[in-house]
């Protein structure tokens, strides 16, 4: 997986049978549980993967019929309590129940936390009711659209049939331009007859068959490749390592195409939810229907008709966020993963999982070949092309003929900004002429809001949250400071509270409102726009506003992370990155790898289409490894010592790290439940055991956080020395020991 490179033998689930115990079933419930429980099975077995709903103390509860273990329930079949209902619904089937325990015994989870992940909008399994529609009724006696006994607004609805079938009531009066009391009036005239409609209308299907654009020879070729994977049915992990703008996406849609046209359904994944505006309109340009999305912002209605249409086989391709993961599938035929790199597929919270990793997991379990695109390739996914469990397809060059940018290091040292301002006269003077010459430019800062921090001139008291050991960030849009991590959100005060001084409060350091608030004063003719999760609420937002870029109503862009892959600008020709160093700072073990894959994506923003771009990044270290890198467009050196450094300290993806996060309301009780572990460590050849120390975030959420990390060698089960670990220290309710397996965040 990702921390260790090794292929799926890791974990080891429990050994199964699908032959019942007369008369018991086992059922998984979504909850924290350790396994499944068994019940008096009914007349009629259901099978593994049917939906039961069973008693559970004095609730009802909704789970699935699982596999039987090894190791069964205890309890007499006469104390067993029975199954209460069989739902009427798809099953689960077997790739995904197995893909449920696969992740439980990997993540150390319980598997009911992770089969809730799985188990979908909690109305989905309840009967679908038809929708009320209206028709034409057949007996009409010689009535038509001209008969000059109807209004004029009748006539207008039943024109709207045109000879069709029924349509939904809403439907059709919007289509009318009339209200819903013209469409009963005419029921209680004889006009329309009542019918009931299908629950949910029919999905419009993507064509497979439509043309594809020209493709340039490397394309095609890995097209062809990929395909042949989709269309030989097996299982197969093809790393698609492209430089930016060279048509990654056109690349794995000819295979989307593959498995449209054998039947079979294909599962996106993005690892965030404001890049599928775009893509989704990329993706009804060539296949003329929208894929299904799946992400947190569907309303409940939204939720339930995808994953029914998922289960049933009507939604033939889904892209969505990590959590598409689990969705029931009736025939997945392939998946792809694009930005692989990317850490927002990692899940911090709950069950603590790569998505990246999970849907490798999951296209070996279902037999299906996977796809990990990306510019930049996690180093874990090269290793282990290198090592022969994926293949590795590139695509060296830009589609059509562009060039990738000039990037020009901006020594802040020497080339300083102005006071209390935060561009460098060289990059100013790249924008004058940027917008001279008509075209659009972009300006990169990965720090949301005003400032990072506020602080009072007069004492130095400093706003900090008082849930979390964080600064609370100034949002001048909204007139707030706001914590990053929990949330919470105050005025900014008049008086310190310290030292009761007033308004003596000062931003330190920029944001990219305050980097706005700068250009729009530099430039007050050009047109500037934010891109940032917080001023962009929802895909739709941050659809509206690519528009307005392609459309050319913005001259300069100003934005985070959200702005930095997946967009097409044509006219954008100069990327200017305020504070390069950023990503630099603290301990984290991926901090050069994630700035330069980040600076890369960025700087790949510019010159995507006939003219020219360039990329100036401001840095105070030009002669870092990875300043050099993204200046030379020499990303294998700069990967290749940054696997060297990995490989000489053991560290991923030549061996393994885990964390254990103790958390509690109160610190002592963190303290003495982390000194017993320490006293429980484990002392095993290659094994390491780090701390406890208290976390960089020391209290999150108004829980005080200690953190251990265990390094061992790639051959030790990790798995099994933390299931050891953990069991030999007893846990107070009050205290969480959260387990990071392959740990991306540090904090």
């Amino acid at each position: 997986m990702a921390g260790s490179s090794t292929s799926f033998a890791a974990p080891k689930t429990p050994q199964v049978s699908n032959s019942p115990q007369a008369g018991r079933v086992p059922v998984l419930l979504p909850l924290p549980l350790d396994g499944a429980y068994d019940y008096r099975a009914p007349a009629e077995m259901p099978p593994p993967g049917s939906f039961v709903t069973v008693p559970l103390g004095q609730r009802m509860v909704t789970g699935v019929v699982w596999d039987r273990s090894e190791s069964g329930d205890d309890v007499a079949e006469p104390r067993l309590k029975p199954v209460a209902t069989v739902h009427d619904a798809v099953a689960m089937r077997a790739p995904v129940r197995r893909l449920v325990d696969w992740v439980a015994a990997y993540t150390l989870s319980p598997p009911g936390a992770v089969l809730r992940m799985a188990m979908g909008p909690s109305d989905a399994l309840e009967p679908e009711e038809g929708r009320v529609g209206f028709a034409v009724a057949p007996d009409l006696p010689g009535l038509d659209a001209k008969d000059r006994r109807l209004t004029a607004t009748r006539r207008r609805v039943l024109a709207v049939f045109n000879g069709g079938e029924a349509l939904p009531a809403a439907l059709l009066a919007q289509e009318a331009g009339c209200g819903a009391g013209v469409i009963r009036a005419m029921a209680e005239a004889g006009l329309l007859v009542e019918t009931r409609l299908p629950a949910r209308p029919p999905r419009p299907l993507p064509d497979w068959r439509l043309p594809f654009p020209p493709l340039s020879d490397d394309q095609r070729q890995a097209a062809d490749a990929i395909v042949a994977a989709v269309e030989a049915r097996h299982y197969e992990t093809i790393l698609l390592d492209g430089v930016t703008g060279s048509g990654k996406t056109e690349v794995y849609f000819k295979a989307i195409a593959a498995a449209l046209a054998a039947g079979r359904q294909v599962l996106v994944l993005l690892p965030e939810i404001a890049l599928g505006a775009q893509w989704h309109r990329r993706f009804e340009r060539q296949f003329g229907a929208p894929a299904a999305a799946w992400h947190s912002d569907l309303r409940p209605a939204e939720r339930r008709g995808v994953w029914r249409d998922v289960a049933d086989g009507r939604a033939r391709v889904v892209v969505g966020a990590r959590s598409a993961l689990f969705l029931p599938f009736e025939d997945l035929g392939l998946i792809v993963v694009d930005e692989e790199h990317d850490a927002s597929f990692k899940q911090e919270e709950g069950v603590v999982y790569h998505a990246r990793d999970m849907a490798v997991v999951r296209a070996s379990l279902e037999g299906v070949p996977i796809v990990l695109a990306s510019a930049t390739p996690s180093l874990e996914s090269l290793v282990n092309a290198e090592r022969g469990r994926y293949r590795r397809i590139v695509l060296p060059d830009r589609h059509g003929g562009a060039e990738l940018p000039q990037v020009t290091l901006v020594d802040l040292r020497e080339d300083k900004p102005e006071r209390q301002r935060f561009v460098a006269p060289s990059l100013i003077a790249a924008l004058k002429e940027t917008l001279v010459a008509g075209e659009q430019a972009m300006l990169f800062l990965n720090r949301r809001g005003y400032a990072p921090l506020t602080l009072c001139r007069t004492c130095g008291h400093r706003m900090q949250c008082p849930n979390c050991t964080a600064w609370l960030v100034e949002h001048r849009f909204m007139g707030r400071l706001v914590c990053h991590h929990c949330g919470h959100a105050e005025r900014p005060p008049e008086i310190c509270p310290a030292c009761e001084d007033k308004h003596s409060f000062a931003p330190c350091g920029p944001g990219v409102e305050r980097l706005a608030e700068e250009i729009a004063e530099r430039f007050p003719d050009a047109r500037v726009a934010v891109m940032a999760s917080d001023t962009l609420v929802g895909p739709q937002a941050m659809a509206d506003l690519v528009a307005r870029v392609q459309a050319h109503e913005i001259d300069l862009l100003i934005g985070t992370q959200i702005m930095a892959k997946g967009h097409h600008f044509p006219m954008l020709t100069l990327v200017g990155v305020i504070d390069g160093d950023l990503g630099l700072a603290g301990g984290d073990l991926r901090a050069g790898e994630r700035t330069f894959q980040m600076l890369h994506q960025v700087a790949g923003r510019a010159g995507r289409a006939e003219r020219p771009g360039r990329v100036l990044l401001q840095t105070f270290d030009p002669g870092h490894p990875v300043m050099q890198a993204l200046a030379a467009h020499d990303r294998d050196r700069f990967l290749a010592l940054e696997s060297a450094e990995r490989r000489s300290r053991h560290m991923p993806p030549f061996g393994r790290l885990a964390a254990l996060i103790v958390s509690a309301p109160d610190a002592d009780q963190a303290d003495q439940v982390s000194a017993a572990l320490a006293r429980a460590a484990p002392h095993l050849k290659g094994v390491d055991v780090l701390g406890p120390a208290p976390a960089p975030l020391a209290v999150l959420r108004g829980r005080h956080r200690r953190r251990f990390l265990m390094k061992t060698d790639r051959q030790v089960n990790l798995q099994a020395v933390l299931r050891q670990w953990l069991s030999s220290v007893r846990v107070p309710t009050a205290v969480r020991v959260q387990v990071d397996v392959d740990p991306y965040s540090f904090l």
